[in-house]
């Protein structure tokens, strides 16, 4: 079932924990192709230094943060890798969650196709890798993710479990390098890097 609104509209910490063993899916004239949600973290706008919100306005790159949980927040990783954000929580509270890993469900062939790359768990474990392996580009940014192109969805499996541990490469964030905002299914196979201490 596709998450609803009011998914979205809560503390990004809340949507990020609960996004773990979602399913992240792209309708694509190729066909559908989906992975589950393993590893993401969480940036809470102006209270987090590490977080692109934390001293921007309303007009930029951030601008879809500003608005209702619930769209796609796109940015490019050293000009060269393009990474997916859910934005969370209500209009002018500037929170996003960056989707890290996932797990690859449907259209694997085509994902392999995309990052020539053959091993599963090589396919989707970074974010950068993630969005080249699922088509995602930057025409999908403020993308409605409760539309019907790209979207999440929860599946009929048993909760997950889940660890929280420190982010990965935000060292230039002074005291917010330490907050365990990052949360992994535990023991996933999947994941990006191993957890943080």
């Amino acid at each position: 079932m596709k998450l609803t609104r009011e998914f979205y509209l809560r503390s990004g910490l809340e949507v990020a924990h609960d996004l773990i063993g979602k399913q992240l899916v792209h309708h694509t004239p190729e066909g559908i192709i989906s992975g589950l949600i393993v590893e993401v973290e969480a940036y809470m706008g102006h209270i987090d230094a590490a977080a692109h919100s934390y001293r921007a306005s309303r007009i930029g790159r951030t601008a879809v943060q500003y608005g209702p949980g619930g769209y796609a927040y796109l940015f490019m990783l050293y000009g060269m890798h393009l990474c997916m954000n859910v934005v969370a929580n209500a209009e002018e509270c500037p929170e996003a969650i960056l989707i890290r890993a996932l797990q690859p469900v449907d259209g694997i062939a085509l994902m392999k196709s995309r990052r020539k790359q053959k091993d599963l768990r090589n396919l989707c474990n970074g974010p950068g890798k993630l969005t080249q392996a699922l088509g995602i580009e930057k025409r999908h940014y403020g993308a409605d993710l409760c539309g019907e192109e790209l979207y999440i969805e929860s599946i009929d499996m048993p909760t997950p479990p889940v660890s929280a541990t420190k982010r990965i490469n935000i060292d230039y964030s002074g005291e917010a390098i330490h907050y365990p905002w990052r949360f992994v299914w535990t023991d996933s196979p999947y994941i990006s890097v191993p957890p943080r201490c």
